[in-house]
C-alpha cells in the first residue's frame, strides 16, 4: 500500500549495508585501485545530481517568464515572416511555382485559428497520468462535486492513460501528446512518489508552459504520517518546476473501512462503511487558479500553438530549401569525381576537390540566405575536410568504395575510379552535413563562425549521415552511378550538362577558384 514511501525505505535500508560490503571487497580485491573506484562512482552519481538541480534551475529561470497578448502576437507576426519567405523560395526566377506547397492554405488557417484563440473565454481542463491511478474517478468528482466559480466556462476532458507502452503506437502517443497540449490547465495525477517517465511527463508540460497541477491521489492507502513524507517529497523533487502549492493530495475513491460497533448485550457487530471522497483541497486550488490566472492560461496555449506553428511553417521551408539544395550537391560531387578521376597527381586531386567544395558551400549557403564570402566558405569546407579525417570517415568510404568497385572488375581496373567515386562520396557527405547544419542554425543567426558548440553539431551530423549512407543498396546505387556518369554515360538528363573530367580545370578558373587557396579533399559533401 505505502508503495512510494517503502520503497525509498527499502532502497536506502539495503543500499547502505551494500554499498560497505562492495566498498570491502573491492578494497581486498584491488587495494587502492578498488577504492579509487569505489570514490568515482561516488563522484559521478554527485556530479549527476548536481546536474539534475541545475537544469531544474535553468527551467525554473524560463518559465518565471510570463506570457502576454503581445508575446503571443510577436510569435505569429515571426510566424507570418516566415510563411513570406516560403512563398517566395517556393518560385522560380521567372514567377512560376517551382515547389508547389500544399500545405499553405492549411498554415494560413492555422495562423487564423490561433489568433481567434487569443479572445477565447472557454478554459480546457484536462486529467492525465499513467494507469490505473484514479483518473476516472477524479473525472467524475470534478463533474458533480465541484463549484466552478460562475464566472468561469469550463470544459473538463479525461485523457487516455500515458505510459501505456507497446499497447499504443508512436502515432497514437503524438496525437495525445498533441491533444494534452491544446489544454490550458492539466491535473497530472499519481499515487506515490513519481517515476522517472512521470518526472520527465511534468518537465516537458512546463517546458511548453502549460499550467500543472500535480495531484497524489489515493492518499487512503497511506498512514498520516506517510502522507505528509509523500507530499513533501513529491515537493522537493519538483522544485523549480511546480510550485509548493501545486502539489495536492486527495483521495478520490478512498476504500472502505471496517467499523465495529458493540451491541448492548455484548456482542460485536462489523459493517464495511464507505468514506467520502477527499477533494476539498484540490478544488480550492482550482478555483484560486482559475480566478487568478484564467486569461493568462489561455495566452499560454495561445503562444505554444503559435511556437508549435512557427516550427511546422519552418519544417516545410527547409524542405523547399533541401529540395533546391540537392540538385546543387549532386551537381557538385560529379564534378569533384571528374576532377579526382582525370587527375594524375593525388595532390592537385585534394587541392582541385577542395576548391570545388568552397564554392558548393558559397552556393548552398545562399540558398539558406546565409551570406558568406568566399573565404568563409573556404573555411568551413576546411573544417568539414578535417572532421571528416578526424573522424576516420575517409578511410571508411575509400574502403567501402573499394569493396564494391572489386565486385566488377573491369570499373574497379579503371585508373582512378576508387579517387573519383571517393571523392563524389564524400563530397556529397558534406554537402548534405551542410544542409543539415543550416536547418538546425536560428533564422538570422550567422552560420559562418562555427564555435565548439556548431563545431559538435557538425560532428554529429557527419556520423550520422555516414552511418545512413553506408547502406548496402544505396552504396551499391552510388557506386554504378559514378561509375557511369565517369565512363561518359550519365544516368540522368540533369548529369549531361555537367563538365567532363578533362574540363575540370577549365571549371575552376571560370569559378576564380585558386587551388593555392583550397583546403584538402575531405571537406566535401553528402545526401540522405
Amino acid at each position: 500500500m505505502v508503495l512510494g514511501v517503502r520503497r525509498s525505505v527499502l532502497i536506502a535500508g539495503l543500499g547502505l549495508p551494500l554499498s560497505v560490503l562492495l566498498f570491502e571487497n573491492l578494497n581486498h580485491t584491488l587495494g587502492h585501485w578498488g577504492t579509487l573506484s569505489v570514490l568515482a562512482v561516488g563522484l559521478v552519481g554527485a556530479g549527476n545530481w548536481w546536474l539534475q538541480r541545475q537544469m531544474a534551475g535553468n527551467l525554473e529561470l524560463d518559465l518565471s517568464m510570463s506570457v502576454d497578448r503581445s508575446t503571443v502576437e510577436t510569435t505569429l507576426a515571426e510566424v507570418r515572416q516566415v510563411v513570406e519567405q516560403l512563398q517566395q523560395e517556393a518560385l522560380r526566377p521567372d514567377g512560376a511555382s517551382s515547389f508547389p506547397i500544399p500545405q499553405m492554405a492549411a498554415l494560413q488557417t492555422q495562423i487564423s485559428q490561433v489568433v481567434a484563440e487569443l479572445d477565447r473565454d472557454r478554459l480546457r481542463l484536462a486529467v492525465i497520468g499513467g494507469q490505473a491511478v484514479g483518473k476516472s474517478s477524479l473525472f467524475r468528482l470534478l463533474q458533480t462535486h465541484w463549484a466552478i466559480p460562475k464566472s468561469q466556462k469550463l470544459t473538463l476532458k479525461d485523457m487516455p492513460g500515458l505510459f501505456a507502452g507497446r499497447e499504443v503506437t508512436p502515432t497514437e502517443e503524438e496525437q495525445l501528446w498533441q491533444h494534452i497540449l491544446e489544454c490550458d490547465l492539466l491535473l497530472f495525477v499519481t499515487t506515490g512518489d513519481l517515476m522517472e517517465p512521470e518526472l520527465q511527463a511534468v518537465q516537458k508540460l512546463r517546458a511548453a508552459r502549460k499550467r500543472v497541477l500535480l495531484v497524489f491521489n489515493k492518499q487512503d492507502q497511506y498512514l498520516p504520517a506517510e502522507q505528509r513524507l509523500v507530499v513533501q517529497r513529491l515537493q522537493e523533487r519538483l522544485q523549480g518546476v511546480l510550485d509548493q502549492s501545486d502539489v495536492v493530495a486527495i483521495a478520490a475513491q478512498p476504500g472502505a473501512i471496517k467499523v465495529r460497533q458493540h451491541q448492548p448485550d455484548g456482542t460485536v457487530q462489523e459493517r464495511l462503511e464507505q468514506p467520502e471522497p477527499e477533494i476539498a483541497a484540490l478544488t480550492d486550488r482550482l478555483n484560486q487558479v482559475l480566478v487568478q490566472e484564467g486569461q493568462q492560461l489561455v495566452l499560454a496555449s495561445s503562444w505554444n500553438q503559435a511556437q508549435g506553428l512557427k516550427v511546422q511553417v519552418q519544417d516545410v521551408l527547409n524542405a523547399v530549401r533541401r529540395a533546391r539544395a540537392l540538385p546543387v550537391i549532386e551537381k557538385y560531387q560529379w564534378i569533384a569525381a571528374a576532377t579526382a578521376f582525370a587527375s594524375p597527381f593525388p595532390a592537385v586531386d585534394l587541392l582541385a576537390t577542395a576548391a570545388i567544395n568552397g564554392q558548393m558551400v558559397l552556393d548552398v549557403s545562399r540558398l539558406y540566405q546565409q551570406k558568406f564570402s568566399l573565404q568563409q566558405a573556404q573555411t568551413i569546407a576546411s573544417t568539414l575536410a578535417s572532421l571528416l579525417l578526424k573522424l576516420g570517415l575517409v578511410e571508411l568510404a575509400t574502403q567501402a568504395v573499394t569493396a564494391v568497385l572489386k565486385s566488377n572488375a573491369a570499373t574497379f581496373v579503371a585508373g582512378g575510379a576508387v579517387q573519383g567515386v571517393s571523392a563524389a562520396y564524400l563530397t556529397r557527405l558534406a554537402g548534405l552535413s551542410l544542409v543539415e547544419y543550416f536547418q538546425m542554425q536560428e533564422s538570422g543567426k550567422d552560420a559562418a563562425t562555427i564555435d565548439a558548440t556548431k563545431l559538435d553539431w557538425l560532428t554529429q551530423i557527419l556520423k550520422q549521415l555516414f552511418q545512413q549512407n553506408q547502406r548496402g543498396a544505396f552504396l551499391q546505387s552510388f557506386v554504378q552511378q559514378a561509375v557511369s556518369h565517369l565512363a561518359g554515360a550519365p544516368t540522368s538528363p540533369a548529369l549531361a550538362n555537367l563538365p567532363q573530367p578533362s574540363a575540370s580545370a577549365e571549371w575552376l578558373s571560370q569559378q576564380n577558384v585558386s587551388p593555392s587557396s583550397a583546403a584538402p579533399l575531405d571537406s566535401s559533401i553528402v545526401p540522405t
